[in-house]
């Protein structure tokens, strides 16, 4: 009996296991829909989808410490600035309002247009500390001008904040409305400040403008142009006078000319933008990302230009726009624009992450995160993509399974 009992003891878990295999087996046959549902699962946590549900526009990413912290335009804020955290570039949860208007040194002016238009934040950590740098509507405005904008800088120890103001007042004041901050931190130990002129009160002549006129369509043609300028390395303003950088083609013949006057061509508006710029350096080529045509509107698009020098001259790329919308293309994204980049965990894959718009999503400006590459001077993004792609290289299982 005694015998008896051990075999039945061991036979216990062997049994089980084949009784499980059996049903599992018998299952697969009978349902073979359940191999492939089994399979998508284990695809949906190896992978990820554009757009991510994060209603940000003008979308900035730092990484510190092991961790992602994206900020941007809108998210719920109040007059000011909320950020997201992640641990792998795709799934990020809410971290709360991180700036507000009226801190301390609090130049801006919340009840201006656009509720203060608290616009395109950038986060540096720089000698453990973290700086914030965004456009806002400046409180001084003694002939009441509807476009008022400046640049500000606010400090925290922490990326998740709080953000205080440096100082009572903009980095600096140019005589014109500027957004759009980006900073650049050279090897050399130089740090440069690049932004966009807004195109309010700008009206500029080319052939583009004498077209609209010709066409019935505008009597003026307003226009942004990006401009860099070096900066203290504390912040405290600038030195030196602001370099133009890049601005919108004069002439039609210009092969960027057709791309970055859509927003004319299309009647959209009587504007032609360039804006939202990023700055970054590979084998000693200087490149600068930015967007054109109306950012409310379909045809926003994002080009480049290179340079051997961070304040210019910088040239157009002849492979622009490297993202644009794909619904001519039987796609559904619109809008895309005003990137930053960012690295997987591990440092071997590159990413455009900006901002854009479907049917779905409407006028509300959500995120996205598609790959890019650099090679031999040239910028190519593989997006916009709203099918399943791989999670970014380097992410721990732990993590990926969540």
């Amino acid at each position: 009996m005694k015998n008896l009992s051990t075999f039945k003891e061991k036979m216990k878990v062997p049994m089980k296991k084949l009784l499980l295999l059996f049903f599992l087996v018998t299952a697969l046959a009978l349902y073979p829909g359940m191999a492939q549902t089994t399979q998508s699962i284990a695809t949906k946590k190896a992978t990820y989808s554009n757009p991510l549900p994060v209603q940000f526009g003008d979308p900035y990413v730092l990484y510190t410490n092991g961790s992602y912290y994206m900020y941007g335009t809108g998210g719920g804020a109040n007059k000011g600035f909320a950020a997201y955290s992640s641990k792998d570039l795709v799934n990020w949860k809410p971290e709360g309002q991180v700036y507000f208007h009226d801190n301390t040194n609090g130049w801006s002016d919340p009840q201006a247009g656009w509720e203060g238009a608290y616009w395109a934040p950038e986060v540096y950590e720089v000698k453990g500390k973290f700086y914030l740098f965004y456009s806002a509507q400046w409180k001084e405005n003694p002939t009441k001008e509807l476009e008022n904008f400046r640049i500000g800088v606010a400090v925290a120890d922490k990326p998740t904040g709080p953000f205080i103001d440096l100082n009572k007042q903009p980095i600096f004041d140019p005589g014109y409305p500027i957004i759009d901050a980006n900073v650049f931190f050279d090897t050399d130990g130089k740090f440069y400040l690049y932004y966009s002129r807004a195109c309010y009160k700008h009206p500029v002549e080319s052939e583009v403008a004498d077209l609209a006129r010709k066409k019935g369509w505008y009597q003026e043609i307003e226009e942004s142009w990006v401009y860099g300028i070096q900066i203290k390395p504390d912040f405290s303003g600038v030195i030196g006078e602001p370099v133009l950088i890049l601005q919108p083609p004069t002439h039609l013949s210009d092969k960027q000319a057709e791309w970055e006057s859509r927003s004319v061509t299309s009647r959209e508006v009587n504007r032609r933008w360039t804006e939202g710029s990023v700055t970054f350096k590979k084998d000693n080529i200087f490149y600068i990302m930015y967007s054109a045509n109306h950012f409310g509107g379909a045809n926003y698009a994002i080009g480049y230009a290179t340079s051997s020098s961070p304040l210019g001259p910088f040239k157009k790329a002849s492979n622009n726009p490297i993202l644009q919308k794909n619904t001519d293309k039987g796609g559904l994204v619109t809008g895309t624009g005003h990137n930053s980049i960012a690295y997987s965990p591990d440092g071997k894959e590159m990413f455009c992450v900006y901002h854009g718009r479907t049917a779905k999503t409407g006028e509300e400006r959500v995120v996205f995160v598609d790959r890019m590459e650099v090679k031999n001077g040239k910028i190519t993004v593989f997006g916009p993509t709203t099918t399943p792609q791989k999670l970014p290289s380097g992410i721990a299982k732990s993590v990926s399974n969540k």
